[in-house]
């Protein structure tokens, strides 16, 4: 995900300070990475310096100063360009998974148990996930970005059992490489 842009994104509804910006950003992308308040700062520098958005204003209302930032023309712009580039599929496969399931069988280990352990943590994040979308009171963002994360476990859990079914076919193939 590209912070510039979904900082961006947030200032288009208007003028904030960092503190809120950061506060927007865990609420509305709720299964992501809380942004760090380091890096939210850091890339506005980064968003000023590229003449993406400016400062509007500093003021403390009785507490720490606070600069208030805006997007430019320019930042609006971008925003909107980014917004419609279509996000290409990865050029390339890796899967840690799959990494540790022929690493499993280069060590002698066995890959079976492994993917069983790792089918287990899956199963458990996905009733973590559930109970989250199906919380009473869960907003939208919420359900949709857990969904997203369940569709992809789901994908993951199909390819465990396919390759499950063909280790033996698979170890053949590395011990014999």
């Amino acid at each position: 995900m590209s912070t510039r842009h979904i900082l961006l994104g947030l200032l288009a509804g208007g003028p904030s300070h960092g503190y809120d910006l950061k506060r927007r950003h865990d609420e509305r992308f709720p299964q992501a990475r809380p942004l760090a308040y380091g890096q939210v700062y850091t890339t506005l520098q980064r968003l000023v310096r590229d003449g993406l958005a400016e400062v509007d204003g500093t003021g403390s209302d009785g507490g720490p100063e606070r600069t208030l930032y805006r997007a430019t023309d320019e930042g609006a712009l971008e925003l909107v360009a980014w917004t419609g580039e279509i996000t290409p599929p990865a050029p390339f496969v890796t899967n840690e998974i799959f990494a540790k399931v022929v690493c499993a069988i280069l060590a002698s280990a066995d890959p079976a148990e492994y993917l069983s352990a790792q089918r287990a943590a899956h199963m458990a994040r996905m009733r973590e996930l559930t109970a989250v979308k199906t919380a009473p009171g869960a907003d939208l963002a919420t359900v949709l970005s857990a969904d997203y994360a369940l569709n992809h476990l789901d994908a993951d859990l199909r390819w465990m059992t396919t390759t499950a079914a063909r280790l033996t076919t698979l170890t053949a193939e590395v011990d014999g490489a």
